[in-house]
């Protein structure tokens, strides 16, 4: 039990008398930041939340987008950070389980699973390695035994991250509008508890991720079953077509005290309940056990008394539990009983909505001169240095990753993971792209546009694909919020998120707030992750074969802008400088100008540029190509920099464009008329991957042997400890 002593004493003097245990369990939890957002969500409406495409229902637990022609596509994202901290294989798995129920609550089937990974430093951290492997080992094992597919997300390796693990997991589902549920509910219908048994696993789990995490506490770290949530997933389609079910609702954090006082409150209805009707995995739970457990794979279902025979029947056909634990009742309360006897009973807006915390916010010292710069060895060998980076664990191909997920099973996968954005085909003829991404060391030396950066780079991922963004979700992670100056680099981040959004009519149609992200060293970076929705009317811009002969055209400028970049920090280990800047209008003609290429199927491969820079992004279209390109620096349109600059620098706004000759004019002819910052500045062919500054090549790497070394660095790393380079 965590409740602050004011907030003791206004649920005294709300009540008028002493809580019981169980009413200080169900608060305690209901309060928790965890579930109430109490240090954030003030702030959160800030965001835009409205859109033409966007549908408002009471009581969803995830984000709805009208698609056309009948269709939605719901979306969510959540994190399990302390728990996948202390066990990373149960923890990673049941936040893939808990998003999963986020999108079936709306009354859609889950159609796609990303995942965004962040850990300590695998080169020197065996402990960030163990996490690792088992965090991704518990993702896939738990997406496989669902036949969900896993198409996308990101990793990222970070000192800030030490003895700690962030696992966001964002899903994606489809369905037809009419089938949405409408959550509602009338006089004495009743509520009902399906799905698996409820144990003493993950008691208190929504209290222990609202701290900072100082012990391993595995009681409050849930236990995974996907076989079982298969089995609802499908129970619960079932009842949705049948129209059995009023209001629905998944049990995340807090379990049965947030799932009936949250769907009392949205419903303005009150819910009587028995725990002695709650099936159990144990004999002898007490009902302040049975409230605040977050065992996995359950739904709470408002049903009419004379669906409910239908219902159970579903139940046992999929032999899945299913309990009536209690009634609707209309008087706005929360009655939690025992056999006869009351344990619980408190108004459900009191509960459901803990008094909102306004915390003081100031700039923290350590930005005073952050954009200071040191002066640089220069680099004597850029072929070395390139490789380097290309078997860094940031940069490395992840395929060893995504390997272990399937991706193609529900055969809607059409662009698959380890490209700038996935695609799937939906049944309306359209194709819908997704991404998530975040930069933790951008966010850092500058939180407002190092967020508004994450937002633009998973919108130029989706462009990548030919989609037009239409909704985003956002995960922001951050340490302690009682300090000032870690509230303040939140409030900056959601402010940049804030006028993205707005400027470029991208709705808000999910999100979470992760707060108390600390570290025995300290809080980690800012750590805003951004997952964009984009649609496709026609068809996608799936990359062709790149040939010798064709040519390489970069949209955009670069800038002297370095700081949080990739260079600066895994080759001269400094962190600092000024980070990149979105140009919210040179971002929107390039993003513009990209979508009319491919419209006009002009292009065989656009990519963006961003973690590495430039020399990153034609190595991985060569690499991924196997073919050579000849780049000349000169060319790259920008101000005038030095070498260094132009190969890493990590600005914004920037996508690599491939095509052949034939088409070279066309495309210029548009991207002239859109009036943006492009140049030819190279060429396909041959067998190795080179940058010239003049006549002379900086870098000259074979593409076979740096395909091979990238390809290979990440599974080297995490399964023999040995560095590629």
């Amino acid at each position: 039990m965590s409740l602050e002593k004011q907030e003791l004493l206004d649920l005294k003097s709300k009540i008028g008398r002493e809580p019981t245990s169980t009413e200080l369990q169900i608060i305690a939890a209901e309060w928790s930041e965890h579930c109430s957002y109490k240090s954030s969500k003030k702030h959160l409406k800030m965001l835009p939340m409205t859109g033409p495409l966007v549908i408002n229902e009471k009581g969803y637990d995830s984000g709805v987008l009208d698609v056309g022609d009948g269709y939605v596509v719901t979306a969510h994202i959540e994190s399990h950070n302390h728990p996948s901290a202390v066990e990373p294989y149960g923890g990673a798995a049941t936040g893939v389980g808990g998003v999963i129920r986020d999108i079936l609550s709306a009354g859609t089937r889950p159609i796609a699973i990303f995942d965004g990974l962040r850990f300590g430093n695998i080169e020197n951290d065996l402990q960030a390695r163990w996490l690792f492997k088992n965090a991704v080992t518990g993702i896939a094992d738990y997406g496989n035994c669902l036949g969900i597919p896993t198409i996308g997300g990101e990793v990222e390796f970070d000192e800030c991250y030490e003895n700690y693990a962030l696992v966001d997991v964002a899903a994606l589902g489809f369905g037809k509008k009419e089938n949405l549920i409408k959550n509602h509910a009338k006089k004495d219908d009743l509520v009902v508890l399906m799905g698996g048994s409820t144990g003493r696993d993950g008691i208190g789990g929504s209290q222990f991720a609202s701290d900072s995490l100082e012990s391993e506490d595995r009681s409050a770290v849930q236990i995974p079953d996907p076989f079982i949530e298969k089995l609802i997933i499908e129970a619960v389609l079932q009842a949705r077509n049948d129209g059995l079910i009023h209001a629905m609702k998944d049990l995340g954090g807090g379990g049965l005290s947030c799932a009936i006082s949250e769907t009392a409150d949205a419903l303005e209805i009150g819910i009587e309940m028995d725990v002695d009707k709650v099936h159990t995995r144990e004999s002898d739970m007490h009902p302040d056990e049975i409230m605040v457990s977050e065992s996995q794979e359950r739904m709470l279902i408002v049903t009419s008394k004379t669906k409910l025979k239908k219902l159970e029947e579903i139940c046992k056909k999929f032999r899945i539990g299913c309990s009536v634990i209690g009634r609707v009742k209309f008087d706005n309360q929360v009655h939690i009983k025992k056999g006869s006897k009351t344990v619980a009973n408190l108004s459900a807006d009191f509960v459901a909505n803990a008094t909102l915390l306004d915390l003081p916010s100031k700039v923290p010292d350590y930005l005073k001169n952050i954009e200071t710069e040191k002066k640089f060895k220069p680099i004597s060998n850029y072929s070395k240095t390139l490789m380097k980076l290309l078997a860094s664990p940031n940069i490395a191909s992840k395929i060893w990753v995504y390997g272990q997920y399937d991706h193609e099973v529900g055969i809607r996968t059409v662009v698959k993971p380890g490209r700038d954005a996935s695609v799937l085909r939906l049944d309306n003829g359209k194709f819908l792209s997704a991404k998530i991404d975040g930069n933790p060391k951008h966010c850092y030396i500058n939180p407002r546009e190092g967020a508004i950066g994450c937002f633009e780079e998973a919108c130029r991922n989706v462009v990548c694909t030919g989609a037009k963004p239409i909704g985003m979700l956002d995960h922001l992670q951050f340490g302690n919020p009682n300090d000032p100056e870690i509230f303040w680099t939140f409030l900056e981040s959601l402010k940049g998120l804030t006028d993205f959004a707005k400027t470029f009519d991208i709705p808000c149609v999910g999100g979470k707030v992760s707060l108390y992200n600390e570290t025995p060293k300290g809080p980690i970076k800012p750590t805003p992750v951004i997952g964009v929705i984009g649609l496709i009317d026609k068809k996608p811009s799936i990359q062709q074969k790149i040939s010798k002969g064709d040519c390489l055209l970069i949209v955009g400028d670069t800038k002297d802008e370095m700081g949080g970049s990739e260079f600066f920090e895994y080759i001269h280990k400094f962190v600092g400088g000024k980070c990149p800047v979105v140009n919210f209008d040179d971002s929107k003609k390039n993003m513009k100008s990209v979508l009319d290429v491919i419209k006009n199927d002009l292009v065989k491969s656009v990519h963006d540029c961003s973690k590495g820079g430039l020399a990153i992004a034609v190595s991985e279209l060569s690499m991924t190509n196997l073919i050579g390109c000849k780049v000349s620096l000169e060319k790259v349109p920008g101000e005038k920099l030095d070498i260094d600059r132009i190969l890493f620098s990590e600005s914004h706004s920037r996508y690599l464009l491939v095509c052949d000759k034939t088409n070279l004019s066309k495309i210029e002819v548009i991207l002239k008329k859109n009036k943006v910052s492009f140049k030819q500045i190279g060429q396909f062919g041959g067998e190795k991957i080179q940058f010239f500054n003049g006549a002379k090549p900086v870098i000259d790497l074979n593409v076979e042997k740096t395909h091979k070394i990238w390809l290979h660095a990440l599974p080297n790393l995490v399964l023999h400890g040995k560095k590629s380079v």
